[in-house]
């Protein structure tokens, strides 16, 4: 399951991140998304949960908890579209069939 974790402190890491969510069992993946002219972290990132059960629990025991002093907004990854109005996967560039 992919999970979006939005409004994260810039100083917080993938390996606190990951920490926070492997309360909730096990991690595949934690990604924080940063400027690519930058390299600084833009406030947001994602995890992957095998498992969705796992995945749902880490978001109910997450959403609005304080970080580093910021309210984290925790829920499941939408694909996004790109350019050409597909949907793609949220870390990727694989295309997402509807239905």
């Amino acid at each position: 399951m992919d999970i979006y974790v939005g409004n994260l402190s810039p100083e917080v890491t993938q390996e606190e991140l990951q920490k926070e969510f492997m309360a909730f069992r096990r991690v595949t993946s934690v990604k924080i998304i940063k400027d690519r002219d930058s390299g600084r972290p833009r406030g947001f990132g994602f995890v992957n949960m095998p498992s969705k059960s796992e995945g749902q629990a880490a978001i109910t025991g997450l959403n609005e908890k304080t970080l580093k002093g910021k309210t984290l907004t925790v829920n499941e990854a939408r694909p996004r579209p790109d350019s050409r109005g597909k949907h793609l996967h949220p870390r990727s560039s694989k295309e997402v069939k509807d239905g």
